[in-house]
């Protein structure tokens, strides 16, 4: 199709030509094709929940905040917050919870605490100095939380801090008992790095990146071939793609370049795909699309960019061009926001201190699998002119973070807003003008590390920061 057809009459043409009238319509209906999978614990995690032993520190008479405190009547009163979030928390095992009164009780929890992804101390009164240096000794990351009147034991953090070689160490300092959600966040993330199996499809050598990733977060890489595709490919019978084919014309407001026969093609990708990261107990799926998948004798069955949009839509990983950078910064954007990313190739426009992050391959639930489904038209990969891409409209007005793990030990990032969701035809499908924190030319002159990177919605740096502490990463501002 050489121009835009209307959703409603590309539907009545499709579906008299598949012959669904009579026979699928009635069996599939307009179900959604974009339902969290329910063998996800969490927005990118599959195989466990997250376990968190929350310790309780204070001292009986502590002079701070009052010596005659109820230790136990503070500790229910923290409980109480934890059950009225108990959403927030649905994927983590508090699997030791302890009030804590003195180091010597820690002795017995050792092993215990052997077993945890990170420790969440909660600060109840002053005298807690040597409980916290013996949890530093357990070489697992703790995070603090404090509100005002609990002890003194802050002044001494910000030193701790800018030791050499610091613990494992972040503090949140907060009336707000909320934020106890976010104190759990970057144990989360480092969870989901250290759960997550990332399927790499691709002909091409792979290296010893796979090797260091596992040895530096615990992840796993795996690469296969063509073949295992096509072969789970070929069993996803036409009535499955039809009915997710249906969503996805259902939903679209406009079919421009597509033939129905693509979009059905491409949908019958994107359910092989989920189907490829169940057998491979796996969440995230890289193909080099741009490669080995797609050269002159090589060829997907269809384009994987639906499929890629489906997967980060639904809490999985769905990746453009074997990005295994993007991949793991992705899987660290579902652990601290929940959220996916938006892989993009940027251009910068100094005259409005902006930069246009651009893709064909837009993700429809950017809030994440329970989020809204933001709009979208179906269109072609725009340098190709062929293949099927959702070219979604993001929300102008949010806060975004664009961020990539570069290296191991480094972590880029910027932050902006969202002034614009352009539809040009210039570039990729997918465009969001971001005004940035800064000087955009300083970005520019700053700029490393190749072209893309991942963009969250959402201004999540202070979960980065933690984050990055916690992994020992460097956490670079490209606007600083």
């Amino acid at each position: 199709m050489s121009t835009s057809l209307p959703r409603r009459s590309f539907l009545e043409l499709s579906l008299v030509g598949a012959g669904l009238c009579g026979c699928g319509w009635a069996r599939f209906g307009w179900a959604s094709g974009l339902q969290m999978s329910p063998k996800l614990i969490s927005p990118g995690c599959r195989r466990s929940k997250v376990k968190i032993a929350r310790l309780y520190l204070g001292r009986v008479g502590g002079h701070w905040p009052n010596p005659n405190l109820d230790l136990e009547a503070e500790r229910e009163s923290y409980n109480q917050v934890f059950q009225e979030m108990a959403s927030e928390f649905a994927d983590v095992d508090f699997f030791v919870d302890e009030l804590i009164t003195s180091p010597e009780q820690l002795a017995p929890l050792m092993d215990r605490l052997a077993e945890a992804d990170g420790i969440l101390a909660i600060h109840l009164s002053m005298g807690i100095g040597g409980m916290l240096q013996t949890l530093f000794k357990t070489g697992k990351p703790v995070m603090f939380f404090a509100v005002p009147y609990s002890g003194h034991e802050w002044a001494s953090f910000g030193r701790i801090l800018r030791q050499p070689e610091p613990p494992l160490f972040d503090v949140i300092l907060s009336a707000d008992k909320r934020d106890l959600a976010a104190a759990v966040r970057p144990i989360r993330a480092l969870h989901h790095l250290r759960e997550a199996k990332i399927v790499n499809v691709t002909l091409r050598p792979t290296g010893k990146f796979h090797e260091d990733v596992r040895t530096k977060f615990g992840t796993e890489i795996k690469h296969i071939g063509l073949e295992p595709v096509v072969a789970i490919y070929e069993q996803i019978s036409d009535a499955e793609a039809e009915a997710e084919a249906q969503w996805w014309l259902s939903q679209a407001k406009a079919i421009v370049e597509p033939t129905r026969e693509e979009i059905v093609r491409a949908c019958k990708l994107a359910l092989a795909f989920e189907r490829l990261l169940d057998e491979e107990d796996a969440t995230v799926l890289t193909v080099d699309c741009y490669g080995t998948m797609w050269d002159r004798t090589i060829k997907l069955p269809a384009y994987p960019c639906l499929g890629f949009s489906r997967l980060n839509s639904i809490g999985f990983g769905g990746i453009c061009e074997s990005d295994l950078r993007c991949a793991l910064t992705h899987i660290i954007f579902q652990g601290l926001a929940g959220r996916p990313g938006f892989i993009s190739d940027p251009t910068v426009d100094q005259s409005t201190n902006t930069i246009i992050l651009a893709h064909c391959m837009g993700t429809v639930r950017m809030h994440g699998p329970k989020g809204p489904d933001l709009p979208f038209k179906i269109r072609c990969v725009m340098e190709r002119q062929e293949g099927v891409v959702p070219q979604v409209f993001m929300p102008v007005g949010e806060r975004a973070t664009q961020a990539l793990l570069a290296d191991l030990d480094t972590m880029l990032y910027f932050t902006g807003e969202i002034v614009d969701a352009p539809d040009v035809e210039r570039g990729c499908r997918t465009k969001i003008t971001v005004r940035v924190d800064g000087d955009v030319e300083k970005l520019w002159r700053n700029w490393t590390a190749g072209l893309h990177r991942q963009t969250c919605l959402g201004d999540i740096t202070k979960d980065l920061e933690r984050f990055c502490r916690l992994a020992r990463i460097n956490l670079v501002n490209e606007l600083a």
